[in-house]
C-alpha cells in the first residue's frame, strides 16, 4: 500500500462513534481532533477533556445527552493543549462544574502576554500543520490523530479556568460517587495528568498514547518535549495494569491482553530513539547524519500503532539533538555560515551561472526528483530575475511530495504552503 493510501485507510480510526468502554463510561471518537469522555455518576457526570472548540463540544454533548440527562458536575483537563480544553463552556451548560487540572496548566496555554512572542508565526505554522483551510478529502485527508472533517466553529473559544489544582503527583477524589485518581504523567506536555478509575481499571491516558508514532516534536513549533520523562510516564501507566485504555486521540483499547504490550512498545520506541541518538552524537554525527543513523528496530517499526501518521522518527531525532545540545551541530563550518543569498550566488557560479542553475532546478522537477528540485528552488528564488520560476517549481514540488506522504502533518504543511505561494 502506498503511503498516502495508508494515510487514507487510517481515517477509519476516526469514524464517528460513541464507545461504551465500561460501566457508565463513554468516549466520543471522531467528532473533533481529540476525544471527549463521560463518566456517569450517582447525581451527575464527569467530562474528561472537552475538545478543541464549542462547535465540536456541542455535537458531542448532544450524543452524550442521548445516554443521560444528568448534569455535568466536573470537568477534568488531561493537559493544556487547546484541542483538550476549548469546549468546556459548552459542557458546563448553565452550571458551575468543578474543573480539575495540573497546577502548571498555564505552561501549555498560549504564550505571549506582555512579553515578545512570535504569535503570528505560531498561528501560521499551526494552521499549516492541521490543514486549516484545506479542502476535505481532496487536500486534507485527516490529522494523523483525528478526523479531517471536524467542525471548526468556536475553535479555541470555550476554555474555563480550573477550580481545583493537582499540586502533587497524585490526587484522589470522589466525584458523583465515583472514586478517581488524577496522576501526574508528563510527556507530550509538562502539565499532563491521567485519570484512573481503579475499581474497573479504566485509564484515560490523554496524549501519552495514541495510534501513531508519538509526536515527540510538532512542526508547528514546540519547546523540547523531554523524551525520557515521557517514557517514564509510560512506565507509570504500565504499572497501573489497565484493562481498558481510553486515549486522548484514536479509538479506545479494550483487548486486555494487548494493552500492556502496546504501552511497552510505545515506551521502548521512545527509549530506542534516545539511546541511538546519544550513541550517534557520541560518534560525532550531525542532525542530518543522525536522521539516517537512527531507525526503529524492524519489529517496532511494523507495529500498527507506531506508524508515522502524526509524529516521525526523523523529527524526533532532530528534536532530541536540539533539546539536548542546542542548535549547533558541532561542525565549525556552521558557526558563521554565509547568508542564504550569498550561498545561492556562489552555487550559481559553480553551476555555470543563474540560468544554468535554474535549468537544473526545472530538470530535477521534470525528472520527479522533487526534494532536490525543492532544495534548488530555495537557492534560485534568491537570484535576481528568477523568483517566478523558482516559486512555480517549489509549489509543484511541494504538491508532488504531499502525494507521497503517510504523515498527515507533513502532507498538510506541504499543501498549505504551496497554496500560499499561489
Amino acid at each position: 500500500m502506498k503511503p498516502v493510501e495508508q494515510l487514507r485507510a487510517h481515517s477509519a480510526e476516526f469514524a464517528k462513534t460513541v464507545f461504551n468502554v465500561g460501566d457508565g463510561v463513554y468516549t466520543a471518537v471522531g467528532y473533533a481532533a481529540s476525544n471527549s469522555s463521560m463518566i456517569v455518576g450517582d447525581d451527575g457526570v464527569i467530562i474528561v477533556d472537552t475538545t478543541e472548540g464549542t462547535g465540536a463540544a456541542s455535537n458531542i454533548l448532544a450524543e452524550f445527552r442521548k445516554i443521560t440527562d444528568k448534569p455535568v458536575r466536573a470537568i477534568i483537563y488531561t493537559h493544556g493543549h487547546r484541542d483538550h480544553i476549548s469546549g468546556a463552556s459548552v459542557f458546563a451548560e448553565d452550571g458551575e462544574p468543578d474543573i480539575y487540572a495540573r497546577a502548571n496548566l498555564a505552561s501549555e496555554l498560549v504564550e505571549g502576554g506582555d512579553r515578545p512572542y512570535p504569535t503570528k508565526l505560531m498561528i501560521a505554522r499551526t494552521k499549516r500543520q492541521f490543514g486549516i483551510g484545506l479542502e476535505y478529502e481532496t487536500e486534507l485527508i485527516n490529522l494523523g490523530l483525528g478526523p479531517g472533517d471536524r467542525p471548526l466553529e468556536g475553535l479555541g473559544q470555550g476554555f474555563l479556568e480550573p477550580t481545583h489544582w493537582v499540586e502533587n503527583d497524585r490526587l484522589d477524589v470522589e466525584i458523583c460517587g465515583i472514586p478517581l485518581s488524577l496522576i501526574a504523567a508528563p510527556g507530550e506536555t509538562e502539565d499532563h495528568l491521567v485519570v484512573w478509575r481503579e475499581k474497573d481499571r479504566i485509564l484515560f491516558s490523554g496524549d501519552n498514547y495514541y495510534k501513531s508514532f508519538p509526536n515527540l516534536y510538532a512542526i508547528r513549533g514546540t519547546k523540547y518535549r523531554d523524551f525520557d520523562v515521557w517514557a517514564d510516564s509510560l512506565d507509570t501507566l504500565i504499572a497501573l495494569d489497565p484493562l481498558t485504555l481510553v486515549p486522548g486521540h484514536s479509538r479506545p483499547l479494550t483487548e486486555t491482553s494487548s494493552i500492556a504490550s502496546v504501552l511497552e512498545d510505545y515506551r521502548d520506541a521512545i527509549r530506542h530513539i534516545v539511546a541511538k541518538c546519544a550513541e550517534g552524537m557520541d560518534l560525532g554525527l550531525t542532525p542530518d547524519e543522525l536522521v539516517d543513523y537512527v531507525q526503529l528496530p524492524k519489529e517496532l517499526a511494523a507495529r500498527p500503532f507506531l506508524q508515522e501518521y502524526y509524529g516521525t522518527v526523523a523529527w524526533a531525532v532532530r528534536a532530541y539533538f536540539a533539546g539536548t545540545v542546542g542548535w549547533f551541530d558541532g561542525n565549525p563550518t556552521n558557526l558563521f555560515p554565509l547568508s542564504p543569498t550569498e550561498e545561492a550566488r556562489h552555487i550559481a557560479d559553480l553551476a555555470g551561472g543563474p540560468e544554468v542553475l535554474a535549468d537544473q532546478m526545472e530538470t530535477a522537477a521534470n525528472d520527479s526528483k522533487h526534494q532536490w528540485a525543492l532544495q534548488l528552488a530555495d537557492r534560485v528564488v534568491r537570484l535576481d530575475g528568477y523568483r517566478d520560476r523558482a516559486i512555480k517549481v517549489k509549489r509543484n514540488a511541494l504538491l508532488a511530495l504531499a502525494e507521497h506522504q503517510m504523515n498527515a502533518t507533513a502532507r498538510n504543511y506541504f499543501i498549505s504552503f504551496a497554496k500560499e505561494l499561489d
